[in-house]
């Protein structure tokens, strides 16, 4: 079974930094192709903050570019997002998010794709 657990999350003040964590757990059956950050603010939809395909190729949304780096370890399963720079608009539930292939049995691969539990960044005086 393949889960994505993230870390990093909390309260922070404007102009700081937090990085956040997820790691996709059953490496050993689960190969991630792309894997992403979004986020949700309240009563918002959940937009894409920035995704990275296995090769390190990254998009990012305008309102963070320049400030949010995305990062990964291919041999962890893991993603990163390092948030400088922090406006309260930043603030919202962020989750993890991963799409690739799965083994289901044998040698057989199913597409398919997992969220995390989502962790909530707060930018806040």
């Amino acid at each position: 079974q393949v889960q994505l657990v993230e870390s990093g999350g909390g309260l922070v003040q404007p102009g700081g930094s937090l990085r956040l964590s997820c790691q996709a757990s059953g490496s050993n059956i689960f190969r991630p192709n792309t894997m992403a950050w979004y986020r949700q603010a309240p009563g918002k939809e959940r937009e894409l903050v920035a995704n990275i395909l296995s090769g390190g190729s990254s998009k990012y949304l305008d309102s963070v570019m320049g400030r949010f780096t995305i990062s990964r370890d291919n041999a962890k399963n893991t993603v990163y997002l390092q948030m400088n720079s922090l406006k309260p608009e930043d603030t919202a539930v962020y989750y993890c998010h991963a799409e690739g292939l799965t083994l289901v049995s044998g040698s057989t691969y199913t597409p398919s794709e997992y969220w995390g539990q989502g962790t909530q960044i707060t930018v806040s005086s």
